[in-house]
């Protein structure tokens, strides 16, 4: 069954999916994209605050430091 052919046999089925569709499509890229740039601002966040700490970052240890 083609959709010219659901549309005119079942036109609120046929226009109920495609809204569905379009819908869920919209949905997805806007999460998508989203999340993209959330990550983005997380991992430039993340950088900042290691460069701000300065090399003496108390919170790891190289490995030529002795466990004390």
């Amino acid at each position: 069954m083609n959709l010219s052919a659901m549309l005119t046999n079942h036109p609120f089925w046929g226009l109920l999916t495609l809204a569905v569709l379009l819908w869920y499509s919209t949905i997805t890229i806007y999460v998508g994209i989203r999340g993209a740039f959330d990550i983005q601002h997380m991992l430039r966040t993340l950088k900042d605050k290691h460069e701000a700490s300065g090399p003496e970052n108390p919170g790891r240890r190289t490995t030529t430091e002795k466990k004390s």
